[in-house]
């Protein structure tokens, strides 16, 4: 007998589930995930203290959880990758290295925007 199909509802409810214990497993275990949450949190402080504006704050969060995301591809990317070939293979290194590199796009963007928000509130220039 074929399990039976999940109703939409009950489906939806299910990957909610699912993608809360992916969210705190990436919140708890990885490393590069807590350090980027942390840095989160300090610009968050900053934002207030300097009482950056809707549209900046929308930026900046956006920049922050598209880092954050990318980086949950990345872990996921090379999770996959140990699993099919858990010793060293170039290949793996190579793929493991461009899942890296979209992170760093990323990452670069988000700090050029940080820049473009925080740097005028320092009247340095």
């Amino acid at each position: 007998m074929l399990p039976q199909k999940k109703s939409f509802i009950a489906g939806r409810i299910a990957s909610l589930k699912y993608a809360f214990v992916g969210f705190k497993k990436l919140a708890t275990t990885e490393h590069s995930i807590i350090s980027q949450l942390i840095g989160l949190f300090i610009v968050s402080c900053a934002g207030f203290y300097f009482k950056i504006s809707a549209t900046e704050w929308m930026i900046q969060t956006l920049a922050f959880f598209l880092v954050l995301s990318i980086e949950g591809l990345n872990t996921a990317v090379e999770k996959i990758a140990d699993f099919i070939h858990p010793e060293f293979h170039k290949k793996i290194g190579e793929i493991k290295d461009i899942a890296a590199g979209a992170v760093t796009f990323a990452a670069l963007g988000t700090l050029i925007i940080l820049t473009i928000i925080y740097l005028p509130k320092f009247n340095i220039f």
